[in-house]
């Protein structure tokens, strides 16, 4: 049996038996949701996807890829359901978490695509840093409309966003470590045109977003600005010319927050693709 029909089989199974009761919940998807994830992200993407809920019913296709195991598809189907207000149902998705042995991992598009719900966008997450080049990375763009990665993720920045930069024509790219960002460069814009002036930009935060942020700002105003950072795991202090700027209210969202607000966006971002070919 091909891994397409048993992943369709289980399906089935599982609708039968949410029909069961005679109350059958209603299944609903808004989008097909892609993450590549190798094993040191595992536990975090499945965590991620949790955290979603409601917001973006999906089907969601978890890619576990396992090079050094010998070559397999071993397939995991199930349903996750939640309740929405006003709907009397529990409303399902469905999730099919796919591990990819050996040399399977190379070829995720033929796997993927004959699963994507037809008519309704793809978002691929790649966990990580992406293999550039490399196969996986080439079929799952090829198949996806949008790449949704974290650069702060990565300990090849600032190189890596050239890499990055070439992808920009073949599909529309969200990063969360901008998104992360996003109040404060509202802050920042809040300066205007007092900020025109600025020689210099300090941040303390993660590397990438440090980055995106000072690329940011000098592919607006259109010349170079000078960067320093202080590490952190989150972003907590930005300064323009030594001075500091008021840090935005509430606390830092979480990955399923990050992760749904990209998921809202369907076209390319030009000024996001600006700050990485600055940075």
């Amino acid at each position: 049996m091909s891994v397409v029909a048993d992943v369709e089989r289980k399906l089935g199974e599982l609708r039968e038996r949410e029909a069961a009761d005679g109350t059958p919940d209603l299944r609903t998807s808004v989008m097909t949701h892609v993450a590549w994830a190798p094993p040191r992200w595992a536990d975090a993407a499945r965590s991620t996807l949790a955290g979603l809920e409601e917001r973006h019913p999906s089907r969601t296709i978890l890619l576990f890829p396992e090079p050094r195991r010998g070559d397999s598809i071993d397939v995991t189907v199930s349903m996750q359901c939640f309740a929405m207000p006003g709907v009397s149902q529990e409303v399902c998705s469905e999730v099919i978490e796919l591990r990819l042995g050996g040399t399977r991992a190379q070829a995720p598009a033929s796997i993927v695509q004959p699963l994507l719900i037809s008519d309704l966008p793809t978002f691929c997450r790649w966990r990580g840093e992406p293999p550039w080049g490399e196969s996986e990375l080439e079929q799952l763009v090829d198949v996806c409309d949008r790449l949704v990665v974290d650069s702060s993720e990565w300990t090849g920045v600032p190189a890596a966003y050239e890499q990055l930069a070439l992808l920009f024509d073949r599909v529309a790219v969200s990063d969360i470590a901008w998104g992360r960002a996003r109040e404060w460069r509202g802050r920042l814009a809040g300066l205007w045109p007092g900020i025109e002036k600025a020689e210099r930009l300090s941040v303390t935060g993660p590397k990438a977003d440090a980055l995106l942020l000072a690329g940011w700002l000098g592919s607006r105003l259109r010349r170079e600005v000078a960067l320093t950072r202080r590490s952190a795991k989150e972003l907590t202090r930005v300064a323009v010319d030594g001075v500091a700027v008021d840090a935005p209210l509430g606390g830092p969202p979480t990955a399923s927050d990050l992760l749904s607000a990209e998921l809202d966006l369907f076209g390319r971002d030009p000024i996001y693709e600006a700050a990485v070919k600055a940075a």
